[in-house]
C-alpha cells in the first residue's frame, strides 16, 4: 500500500476525479482518496510507478506527492488563510453594499456617487479587488474546465464571474450613454465571500474532526531517561532502542512501550484505556508509551520503540480509518462524479428557458447564477468522512480501534456477536476457587498439594501454587506426571497423590469425594483430588473465572436484539457452566470445537447476517479473519490483534456493546449527512432556478450553499458527545505494597489473613520471595492501615 498528498482539491467532485484518473493506471487497484486528510492510499503493481500516478493526478487538474511522514502533523494551516481572506473581503465589501445600495436603503450617498458612470466604476474596482484577494475559486475552477473536470470552484467561478463580466459590460455601455442598468458587481463579490465563509466554517469543523488523532500525537513523549552506564542520559525518543534501560519518576510520561525491572507505581493510563482508575505497577507489568507515571519510580527496559509503540499504532490505524472510505461512501461518489456537470446543464438550461419565457436578459442570467452558486456537491463529498472521521476518533478516546472505515461501517450491521471464552468471557487464567476437605485439615491438604504439584509444569498446578505457594520440594522424591490423569510423588515413605478421580479412585471409602466432584464440575470448575496413602485429604477445585462485567455485556448485546454465541474448544460441561452464569442460552453455546474448526461454525452463522468474533488469542486468529467483522482484545496476543479489525484496549467485554453501539452511531449519523446533503440539492436547485415563484438573490444562494457543509460537519461533531453506557461500575483496583520479614508461605499466609481484615481490601496475594503484595481493592485504602494490618501480622511494610 502506497501513500501520496493530493493538493487543490475542494470537493467530492474533485475526490472522484482523482480516483477515477489514477484507477485508470494499468496495475493500480484499491484507490482511496480523502478529502479531509488530502490524502490518496493505493496499491502499485508493474507497470505503472509513483511517477505516472502523480503525472495522472496532474494531468486531472491537482498535485501530488509522496507521502512524507514527517511534515505529516496534521497542523491546520488552512484556516487562518481563510480567516484572512474572509475579513479582507469584508472589510471591502462593506463599502461596496453602501455604495451599491445606499441609495436603496435611504443612506445618504456623496453627490459623486450618485452619477451613475462614476458609481459603477467604483463598484467595478471594489468588486475586482474582492475577487482578486478569492482567486483561488477562479484559479482552481478555470483550471479544471480546462482538464474537462468541472469541481465545485468551477460552479462559484461560473457565478461569481458571469455577474461580474455581465456588470463589466453593462459599464462599458453606460459609459457610452446607453442609460443606466441594474448591476451585479455586489452580487459578484458577495457569492466569494459567502462561500469564503463557509469555506472558513468548513475548515474549521475539518479541523475538529481530526482533534482525537492531533490529541494521540501531542501526547507522544519527546524524550526518555535512559540508564546508560550508571548514569542518568537524558536521550531524544527517536534515539531509544529496544533492550534499552530506562527511568520514570512520579509526574514524567512513560517513553516507550516496555517491562517494569526494578520499582512499583501507579500509573494513569486514561488515554490507553479510557479508565481513569491508576493502575498499579511492579516487576514484571507492562508499561505504555505517553501513560503517566504518578507514584514512586520504576526502571524499566524497552520492548517496543519508534513506530512500534502502543501509542503509534493507535494513531496509524486513527489515519487508516480516516482516509479509507465505507462502501456507503460510494452512492455520494457517484453522484458526486456527474454532479458538477449535471448543474452547469440545469444552469445552462434555467438561463435558456428564462430568456425565452420572459425575455429578460438580466433576469436569465441571475436565475442561471443562482442554481449555480446553491449548489453543494462539497456537502456530499463531506458526508461520509467527517463521520468516520470523528467516529472513529472518538472510539480512540474510549479505547477502541477501527483499522478502516469498511469495517466500521460493517460493525454497525452486526447481527450476531461470537465470544471466544477463554480470555475473552473469562479471565484467561485459572485460579483455586475452591477448597474441600474429607477428614483432615485445610492446611494440611494444602500442605501435601502445595508440596506434590510444586514440580508439576500443568497449568492447573500453577493455579495452586500461585494461590498457596511452593511448598517444600526438597523432602519428595519419586515425582511423576502421569499423562491424563494428574502426578504423583513420594514424602516420608507415603505416596502423594494429585489428579483427577480415576487416579484416586480406589482410595475413596465412601462416595461423597466423587459427587462433590460432580458438583463442581456442573459448575465450570475442575476439581483435583489429593490423596496420601490410603486416604484421600480432599478437593481442590480450579477455573477459569468469568470477567465480572461479562453477564452485563451479553445483557445489553441481547437487549440490543444481537445473537450472543460462546464459541469454545473447552468441553460442552464447562462451557454451559459459563454460559449459564452468564446469561448466554444453551442453544447458543458450541463447544468442543478446534482451532481449525471454528472458521466453518462462523460460515453458517454469516448465513443470516452479519457476524462479529470476538478473541484475544493465536488460535483465535483465522475465526478473526473469516468474520465478517474480527474484535481483538487488547490483552490477547499480537497475531490476534494483527487479524483483527477492531480492536479493543481493555479487556472488558462491554467494550464490545460499547464499539457496535458507536459504530451503528456512525452509520445513522452518515445516512443523516446524505440525506441532508441530497435533500439540499433537490430543493435548492430547483427553488434557486425560479421554479417556485421565488426570486432567490445569487449572494443569498451562495449564503445557502455555504451553511450547507457547515451543518453536514457540524452533525458528524455530535459523534463526540457519544458516551459508553455501563450500568455497573467496576471499581476494583489493584495496588501492590512491599513488605519485609516473610520468609515462607506460612507468613505469606498470616499477611493475607490481617490484609484481607482490612475494610476496602477484596483480597490480598502476598509473596515472600518477591517481598511484596498484590491487593485488589473496592476503594482506595490509606497506607496507615495497611501498614498497621503488616504490622500486627509480624511484618513491615516499606513506603
Amino acid at each position: 500500500m502506497e501513500k501520496f498528498t493530493v493538493k487543490g482539491m475542494s470537493c467530492a467532485a474533485c475526490v472522484a476525479r482523482v480516483e477515477k484518473a489514477v484507477s485508470s493506471l494499468d496495475g493500480v487497484s484499491d484507490v482511496s482518496v480523502s478529502l479531509i486528510t488530502n490524502s490518496m492510499t493505493l496499491n502499485i503493481s508493474s507497470p505503472s510507478s509513483s511517477s505516472d500516478v502523480i503525472a495522472a493526478v496532474s494531468k486531472a487538474g491537482y498535485s501530488a506527492e509522496p507521502y512524507d511522514e514527517k511534515k505529516d502533523d496534521l497542523k491546520d494551516r488552512e484556516t487562518s488563510k481563510l480567516v484572512r481572506r474572509l475579513v479582507t473581503s469584508v472589510v471591502l465589501l462593506l463599502p461596496l453594499m453602501y455604495v451599491a445600495m445606499g441609495a436603496m436603503l435611504g443612506l445618504p450617498l456623496p453627490d459623486f456617487l450618485k452619477i451613475d458612470l462614476v458609481s459603477a466604476v467604483v463598484q467595478f474596482c471594489i468588486s475586482a479587488a474582492i475577487l482578486v484577494i478569492n482567486r483561488k475559486f477562479f484559479v482552481s475552477g478555470f483550471k479544471s474546465f480546462i482538464h474537462l473536470s468541472p469541481n465545485m470552484d468551477s460552479l462559484v467561478a461560473l457565478g461569481s464571474g458571469v455577474s461580474f463580466v455581465y456588470s463589466t459590460v453593462l459599464t462599458v455601455l453606460i459609459a457610452f450613454g446607453h442609460g443606466a442598468h441594474h448591476l451585479y458587481f455586489e452580487s459578484a463579490a458577495m457569492i466569494v465571500t459567502f462561500i469564503t465563509v463557509g469555506k472558513t466554517l468548513e475548515s474549521f469543523s475539518k479541523g475538529k474532526t481530526l482533534d482525537a488523532l492531533r490529541g494521540f500525537m501531542k501526547l507522544a513523549p519527546k524524550v526518555a531517561t535512559l540508564i546508560v552506564d550508571g548514569k542518568e542520559v537524558v536521550t531524544p525518543i527517536d534515539d531509544v532502542k529496544p533492550g534499552d534501560i530506562f527511568i520514570v519518576r512520579p509526574g514524567e510520561q512513560i517513553p516507550v512501550d516496555g517491562v517494569v525491572i526494578d520499582g512499583y507505581s501507579s500509573v494513569n493510563e486514561s488515554m490507553l484505556t479510557g479508565e481513569s482508575m491508576p493502575v498499579e505497577k511492579s516487576v514484571g507489568d507492562t508499561v505504555t508509551a505517553a501513560t503517566l507515571n504518578r507514584s514512586g519510580s520504576v526502571v524499566c527496559r524497552a520492548e517496543r520503540t519508534g513506530k512500534e509503540t502502543t501509542l503509534n499504532k493507535i494513531i496509524a490505524m486513527i489515519k487508516t480509518a480516516s482516509e479509507t472510505k465505507a462502501p456507503i461512501a460510494r452512492i455520494a461518489d457517484k453522484v458526486a462524479g456527474v454532479f458538477v456537470p449535471t448543474v452547469i446543464g440545469i444552469a445552462l438550461v434555467t438561463f435558456a428557458g428564462w430568456l425565452i419565457f420572459k425575455g429578460d436578459l438580466a433576469f436569465a442570467i441571475s436565475r442561471a447564477v443562482a442554481v449555480l452558486v446553491i449548489s453543494c456537491p462539497c456537502a456530499l463529498g463531506l458526508a461520509t468522512p467527517v463521520a468516520i472521521t470523528v467516529g472513529s476518533g472518538r472510539g480512540a478516546k474510549l479505547g477502541i480501534l477501527f483499522k478502516s472505515a469498511e469495517k466500521l461501517e460493517l460493525a454497525g450491521k452486526v447481527k450476531t456477536v461470537v465470544f471466544d471464552k477463554t480470555g475473552t468471557l473469562t479471565e484467561g487464567a485459572p485460579s483455586v476457587t475452591d477448597v474441600v476437605t474429607f477428614g483432615c485439615d485445610k492446611s494440611e491438604l494444602i500442605k501435601y498439594a502445595v508440596m506434590v504439584e510444586s514440580r508439576s509444569e500443568h497449568p492447573l498446578a500453577r493455579a495452586v501454587i500461585e494461590k498457596f505457594g511452593d511448598g517444600n520440594v526438597a523432602d519428595i522424591s519419586d515425582f511423576k506426571a502421569l499423562h491424563g490423569r494428574g502426578v504423583t510423588a513420594v514424602f516420608d515413605g507415603e505416596t502423594i497423590l494429585g489428579g483427577n478421580f480415576a487416579l484416586v479412585a480406589d482410595k475413596a471409602k465412601t462416595d461423597e469425594p466423587k459427587h462433590v466432584g460432580e458438583g463442581l464440575a456442573r459448575d465450570g470448575k475442575t476439581p483435583l483430588y489429593f490423596a496420601k496413602g490410603d486416604e484421600i485429604l480432599g478437593i481442590i477445585a480450579v477455573a477459569d473465572r468469568e470477567r465480572e462485567s461479562a453477564k452485563e455485556a451479553v445483557e445489553e448485546l441481547t437487549k440490543s436484539g444481537v445473537k450472543v454465541v460462546m464459541l469454545t474448544g473447552d468441553n460442552s460441561v464447562t462451557a454451559a457452566a459459563v454460559a449459564r452464569r452468564i446469561g448466554i442460552r444453551p442453544e447458543n453455546v458450541i463447544s468442543d470445537v478446534l482451532p481449525d474448526g471454528k472458521q466453518s461454525v462462523l460460515e453458517n452463522l454469516k448465513k443470516n447476517g452479519k457476524v462479529a468474533m470476538v478473541g484475544d488469542g493465536i488460535n483465535d486468529a483465522p475465526a478473526l479473519i473469516s468474520a465478517d467483522v474480527g474484535i481483538a482484545v487488547g490483552a490477547g496476543s499480537d497475531i490476534a490483534i494483527d487479524s483483527a479489525d477492531v480492536v479493543l484496549m481493555n479487556d472488558d467485554p462491554r467494550d464490545v456493546v460499547t464499539a457496535l453501539k458507536l459504530c451503528k452511531k456512525v452509520l445513522l449519523n452518515i445516512k443523516e449527512n446524505l440525506f441532508w446533503a441530497f435533500i439540499y440539492n433537490v430543493i435548492g436547485i430547483p427553488f434557486a432556478a425560479g421554479l417556485f415563484g421565488v426570486e432567490l438573490d445569487p449572494m443569498f444562494a451562495a449564503a445557502a450553499m455555504s451553511v450547507s457543509s457547515f451543518t453536514v460537519v457540524i452533525n458528524a461533531l455530535r459523534l463526540n458527545l457519544f458516551k459508553p453506557k455501563k450500568t455497573k461500575e467496576i471499581k476494583n483496583m489493584k495496588k501492590v505494597i512491599k513488605i519485609e520479614g516473610m520468609m515462607c508461605p506460612h507468613c505469606e499466609a498470616h499477611a493475607k489473613a490481617e490484609l484481607e481484615a482490612v475494610p476496602g481490601v477484596i483480597a490480598a496475594e502476598p509473596d515472600h520471595k518477591k517481598k511484596q503484595a498484590i491487593l485488589t481493592l473496592s476503594a482506595d485504602v490509606d497506607d496507615a492501615l495497611l501498614e498497621t494490618a503488616v504490622a500486627k501480622a509480624g511484618y513491615k511494610m516499606i513506603r
